[in-house]
């Protein structure tokens, strides 16, 4: 009895275990809407395709959750300011037709100005 709980539990656990995390896509309009995700079901970058090609606000996340990226396409190519956050600072780059046209970094300051 024991050795058949056992196979149930694992046969139950490598089911859970082998889930797809295949991508979605949904319409939306003359848009679709796609989400990729991470192997534990969590999003890992949600954008728009219009005509097969990369279009408007891309958004990429961590594991937890939180936002690392946003980006801006305009028929497949690089477009407008995208933003990219890490622990450390804000990366700001500003794009016009692909090509990369400024770039402006923000770093968090240790120092804390105090008025005694």
């Amino acid at each position: 009895m024991k050795k058949l709980i056992i196979i149930g539990i694992l046969c139950i656990a490598s089911i859970g275990y082998s889930q797809d995390n295949e991508p979605t896509f949904k319409a939306e309009g003359d848009l679709v809407k796609a989400t990729y995700y991470y192997e534990d079901g969590s999003i890992s970058t949600q954008g728009y395709f219009k005509d097969k090609k990369l279009t408007g606000e891309w958004t990429r996340f961590d594991n937890e959750g939180k936002k690392i990226q946003l980006a801006y396409y305009d028929n497949g190519k690089k477009v407008g300011k995208w933003f990219v956050w890490t622990k450390e600072s804000l990366k700001e780059i500003n794009y016009d037709n692909n090509a990369i046209v400024n770039v402006n970094l923000w770093k968090s300051e240790n120092a804390l100005a105090t008025n005694r």
